[in-house]
């Protein structure tokens, strides 16, 4: 049972398409989607490389491998100049459930990378 949920939630991520980049191409953000909520979550490049890929595959996989994962949820804010950005709120961590589902996130506005 637990396997046939680990290899439907990393179908959800394998049948996704590319998520939105921060311009500078360093932040990915994915909309995560439980029974109770849904949250925007970014992922640096440097995190996407630590899990041994930049695509969707990987992160499933180190999911479903580990249990559980520390991301940054990401909210729209207004910027320093007044205009609508996509910026990191609060560090957060997923736990892998067969009720999650990941998703690519677009957004209109530009996204402020996390440190």
């Amino acid at each position: 049972m637990l396997r046939r949920d680990i290899l439907g939630f990393t179908a959800a991520f394998l049948l996704s398409i590319a998520p939105a980049c921060a311009e500078d191409g360093k932040t990915s953000l994915f909309k995560v989607v439980t029974v109770k909520d849904e949250i925007v979550i970014g992922l640096s490049a440097d995190e996407l490389k630590a899990l041994g890929s930049a695509d969707a595959s990987a992160v499933a996989h180190a999911l479903a491998q580990k249990g559980d994962m520390a991301v940054w949820q990401y909210n729209v804010h207004r910027g320093a100049n007044g205009e609508l950005q996509q910026a990191p709120t609060a560090k957060i961590g997923l736990i892998a459930s067969s009720s999650l589902r990941v998703e690519p996130y677009t957004t209109p506005y530009s996204i402020v990378p996390h440190q």
